[in-house]
């Protein structure tokens, strides 16, 4: 985890880490930086922290290929015991809770999530209806993991934004019907479709988590 935020250290600091100063040594990296550039990070450090969440990863212990555990891509893994979305995304409500829980003990700064969906391929039923219980089971699992995170842990948590309101293209995948929304919008991958927007499942269920401020987490919901 260090290898791949060592920039929020210096956000949430206001210093380079050694250990991040020392990969640059062997990589090769001069920072050229001066007192009054180390006066102005130091002075310049945020008052919160936010973040993005969708799913965790594993990466592969090879000591001998890997030594210093460089955040790579190459060294990924799956993990077998979690289930995945259609593209490969694995679901780990409680890696989201362990991720909280990482960030507050080295930076003790308030929290946001700015985004947290769940990307799907969504039926239309023959009476119109979008039942997207999957999305549901998601972010009610997420959902969880933040209240344990705060409750349990102490963690400062002051907000949570999930990821999308609405069906939009997908930023990862360039895709229309990879679907995050509680809103369905009536247009595919070839760009065929009416543009009309009908409320999914999910979005009567978040509706209720919203007015009971997410003390009624239910999978059961009427719909209209």
């Amino acid at each position: 985890m260090n290898e791949k935020y060592w920039w929020t250290y210096v956000h949430c600091r206001g210093y380079y880490p050694e250990w991040i100063l020392k990969k640059f040594e062997r990589l090769g990296y001069k920072i050229d930086i001066t007192e009054e550039d180390k006066q102005i990070l130091k002075e310049g450090i945020v008052n919160w922290l936010t973040f993005s969440y969708y799913m965790s990863y594993a990466i592969q212990a090879d000591p001998e290929n890997n030594p210093h555990y460089y955040y790579n891509e190459k060294y990924y893994v799956k993990n077998p015991y979690l289930k995945a979305s259609d593209w490969g995304w694995q679901i780990d409500p409680v890696g989201l809770r362990w991720g909280l829980n990482w960030f507050y003990d080295r930076f003790e700064l308030p929290m946001c999530i700015v985004e947290n969906g769940f990307g799907a391929y969504d039926k239309v039923e023959e009476d119109g209806s979008i039942n997207d219980d999957y999305r549901i089971d998601y972010l009610r699992s997420h959902i969880k993991a933040m209240i344990a995170a705060v409750e349990e842990d102490g963690v400062d948590l002051i907000g949570y934004q999930m990821w999308s309101p609405i069906d939009i293209v997908s930023a990862s995948t360039g895709e229309m019907d990879k679907r995050y929304g509680f809103i369905y919008v009536d247009k595919n991958n070839k760009g065929e479709g009416t543009l009309n927007r009908k409320p999914k499942k999910s979005f009567y269920w978040y509706k209720r988590v919203i007015k009971t401020n997410g003390e009624n987490l239910s999978r059961e919901i009427e719909i209209g």
